[in-house]
């Protein structure tokens, strides 16, 4: 079970901007900048994200169906904002372990908790 969708929206208009101002910053934060399928317009969402073996993994608290999801597959890329950096990824992918071993070892249970046993993956984009 991921979290309810009202938790969802609720973020989205109250939680998402406080996280906003730290998640691109913080340790085991990022926001993902996209743009919405139909709309056209800009978007940046706070997410979970582990670096490791050259690919980036984000956790999809809310599963895999989000329109930030489903908006960054379809465009076959996006931008992530990290610890002051930014990063163009490439290929996302949604993959599905419930053991969760894609995460890292001290955050596991914590992403457990929250069921998240989607994530998404994505490389960075070759120059």
């Amino acid at each position: 079970m991921v979290l309810p969708r009202a938790l969802a929206k609720f973020n989205r208009h109250a939680t998402n901007r406080a996280a906003g101002l730290f998640a691109g910053r913080a340790p085991g934060f990022a926001l993902v900048q996209h743009k919405g399928r139909k709309s056209g317009r800009d978007y940046r969402t706070p997410v979970s994200v582990f670096e490791g073996d050259g690919v980036y993994r984000i956790a999809l608290t809310y599963g895999r169906n989000t329109d930030w999801v489903k908006n960054i597959t379809a465009a076959g890329g996006f931008t992530l904002h990290t610890r002051g950096r930014v990063i163009e990824l490439t290929d996302p992918v949604v993959l599905h372990d419930p053991s969760v071993r894609w995460a890292p070892a001290v955050v596991r249970a914590w992403v457990k908790a929250l069921s998240a046993e989607y994530y998404l993956e994505a490389r960075p984009a070759r120059d």
